[in-house]
C-alpha cells in the first residue's frame, strides 16, 4: 500500500463566490451540462448537498476505468470557501485504491478573480503499483475540466451570482 497526493492549482479570472456556487453547491447540475459526453448525471442519494450528502456521479462509457463514483461530503465551510469529500464506492476504490479523499479551496484574488486548489489524497491496495502517469493524466483532465468550467463562467456572467 503506498499513499499520495496529487495537487493542482488555477488562478481564475471568475469571482471566488461564483466559482464556490458553481463548482460546489451546484456540480450536480453544471457537471453533465458542461460535460455531456462524460457525465451523464449526477444525483443525491442521501442529503441535500451539505455535510453528509451522498451523492453519485455517474459517467458516460467516454470514461474507461469506472462507470460510477459515490462521494460523501465531508466538510463544507462556506465562509472560508473549502470543501472537502471522500470517495465511497465505485470510481478506482477496490480496483487500484483502498482510499480517496480531496480538498477543494477557492481562495479570493485582491486584484480579481481567484485562487483555485485540489488536493487528492490516496492510499493504492495492496500490491498495486503506483502509476504516475495516471496521476498525471487525472491531473491534467482535472485542468482541462477546470479550465472549461471557468470559460463557461466568463462567457455567461450573470450565472451563479
Amino acid at each position: 500500500m503506498v499513499s499520495g497526493t496529487v495537487t493542482t492549482e488555477d488562478l481564475s479570472d471568475v469571482e471566488a463566490r461564483r466559482l464556490w456556487n458553481a463548482l460546489v453547491k451546484d456540480s450536480h447540475n453544471l457537471l453533465p451540462k458542461i460535460f455531456p459526453d462524460f457525465f451523464s448525471s449526477v444525483t443525491f442519494l442521501q442529503g441535500d448537498g451539505g455535510v453528509g450528502t451522498i451523492k453519485q456521479l455517474n459517467f458516460t462509457p467516454a470514461n474507461k476505468d469506472f462507470s460510477y463514483a459515490k462521494e460523501r461530503v465531508d466538510e463544507m465551510d462556506e465562509e472560508k470557501m473549502v470543501f472537502k469529500y471522500t470517495t465511497i464506492e465505485g470510481g478506482l476504490l477496490g480496483k487500484k485504491l483502498s482510499a480517496s479523499n480531496f480538498e477543494l479551496k477557492i481562495v479570493p484574488r485582491k486584484e480579481a478573480g481567484c485562487v483555485v486548489s485540489w488536493i487528492c489524497n490516496y492510499e493504492t491496495l495492496p500490491g498495486a503499483p503506483v502509476d504516475e502517469g495516471k496521476a498525471q493524466e487525472m491531473k491534467e483532465q482535472s485542468n482541462a475540466m477546470f479550465k472549461k468550467i471557468e470559460q463557461y463562467l466568463l462567457s455567461n456572467p450573470s450565472l451563479y451570482c
